[in-house]
């Protein structure tokens, strides 16, 4: 039942030259008019069928309402649209996008799940399931860019990061971190680049006790995706691009045994500083001269203790200047087989994860994928599977929009200018239409992702 019931509308008596009265009593209209477009993505990408087939139902049938797809659906499309709590289904339970999305009548179709039945779902899921759902989520995304590219890609990097999900709860495994100075879980987030195009996408993102060192499952998660990347894309280079807590003897001995480019940053040690030393003077020099931050690059070869063979190392030595302030020296180590140039290695490859901070970014704020309240720590990692989930269909979408001004839009400007649109539904015995609004800005835009996704103009 609405918490607002009593009070339908409110009157403005001297805002404008009349009085003004607002009224929420538009049947059959919901908010979210343009998220079919979320259900055309869907259909390329084949993703609800792929997790929700992942999912066993021990639930009694004859008591069953909702089937574990519906679930998933409702999760998915409701985290997509900007509904990431369980509770937010008391306020859509009746709105007819939403219902129509799960292939539900609009109008007098059964209303969706309850936030109990929801809780109950998210909190019912077990290992197994999870480890499933988590490869379907990553063979689905490499299925469709195989299918899209054509097989025809030069080079795929695989970049892992690490961020923090702070806690504020009694949820299992969640552990005080000294780095952040906080409780938190450590997930640690996956994304595949395609040669050189400008996104990244995600296929996995895994949540680990806060007190998880960096490598922890790196090598579980690059074994398993380089062999479906290579059976996907059998010719294709596969790097992959890691930052400092990456930088362990297990990782080195696993890329180097699967013969794959990689670029991997290492801390600062007293070995790697000596190497570096006769370029820092260098940089010091060059930055005395023209009073600003300057650096130089070059490399070495360096073997750790814990390593069995000596490794290519490329450094920049950097001296940096603010004003007002005194110089200071910023050496930066990274460990490659590349043979290309310290300045190329560093700057055109390693450089270049920069983007990732943004992707992760889109999910920590655009889709608060670290809404992670649940006791159980299987339930924490099955939603922020689900909102995994969700961004891959976004993606798709920012993907779909590539010729129209959408093309790098962030999930949220997505979401407010293609999702939430105005509709009034009207049902009869032959279609469905929307009737949204004449003067929505974006609508030329709208249209064009909505006919490359399948739609034909009318």
């Amino acid at each position: 039942m609405r918490d607002d019931i009593t009070t339908q509308g409110v009157l403005f008596q001297s805002l404008f030259d009349k009085p003004l009265l607002a009224r929420f009593d538009q049947a059959h209209s919901s908010s979210d008019g343009g998220a079919i477009l979320l259900k055309a993505c869907d259909r390329k990408l084949g993703l609800i069928d792929a997790v929700s087939s992942c999912l066993r139902d021990s639930r009694c049938a004859q008591k069953v309402t909702h089937s574990m797809r519906e679930l998933v659906e409702q999760r998915v499309y409701g985290m997509a649209c900007g509904y990431e709590d369980c509770n937010d289904s008391a306020r859509l339970a009746s709105d007819p996008v939403q219902r129509l999305l799960m292939n539900r009548d609009p109008i007098d179709g059964q209303a969706l799940a309850s936030q109990p039945t929801l809780s109950r779902f998210e909190n019912g899921i077990d290992g197994r399931s999870l480890m499933r759902m988590g490869n379907a989520i990553a063979d689905r995304v490499i299925e469709r860019h195989r299918k899209r590219l054509r097989g025809r890609v030069r080079r795929i990097t695989i970049d892992l990061d690490p961020t923090d999900d702070p806690t504020y709860g009694q949820q299992q495994l969640t552990l005080f971190n000294g780095h952040y100075n906080n409780w938190c879980y450590l997930p640690v987030a996956c994304f595949l680049q395609f040669d050189e195009e400008p996104d990244q996408y995600l296929f996995a993102y895994v949540l680990r006790a806060g007190d998880a060192p960096a490598t922890e499952g790196a090598v579980a998660i690059l074994r398993r995706v380089i062999r479906r990347l290579r059976k996907a894309f059998p010719k294709a280079i596969v790097r992959v691009r890691l930052d400092g807590g990456f930088a362990a003897p297990e990782v080195f001995d696993f890329v180097d045994e699967q013969r794959v480019e990689y670029v991997v940053a290492m801390g600062k040690n007293a070995v790697l500083e000596g190497h570096a030393e006769p370029f820092m003077k260098q940089a010091r020099r060059l930055s005395r001269q023209s009073g600003d931050s300057e650096r130089v690059y070059g490399d070495c070869l360096y073997e750790s203790g814990s390593w069995d063979d000596e490794r290519r190392v490329i450094f920049k030595a950097q001296v940096v200047r603010h004003p007002g302030r005194e110089a200071k020296d910023n050496p930066r180590f990274v460990v490659t087989n590349l043979r290309s140039s310290p300045k190329h290695v560093y700057e055109r490859v390693y450089c270049q994860r920069a983007p990732i901070e943004n992707r992760i970014k889109e999910l920590l704020y655009g889709l608060n994928i670290d809404r992670t309240s649940c006791t159980r720590f299987f339930a924490n990692q099955f939603r922020v599977m689900l909102t995994a989930a969700a961004y891959v269909l976004l993606q798709e979408l920012r993907l779909k929009a590539q010729h129209t001004g959408l093309a790098t839009a962030q999930v949220n400007t997505l979401r407010e200018r293609l999702l939430k649109l105005a509709a009034w539904v009207e049902r009869s015995t032959r279609r469905i239409v929307f009737h949204l609004p004449d003067s929505a800005p974006w609508r030329s835009d709208w249209c064009r992702i909505a006919r490359a996704l399948g739609a034909v103009p009318t």
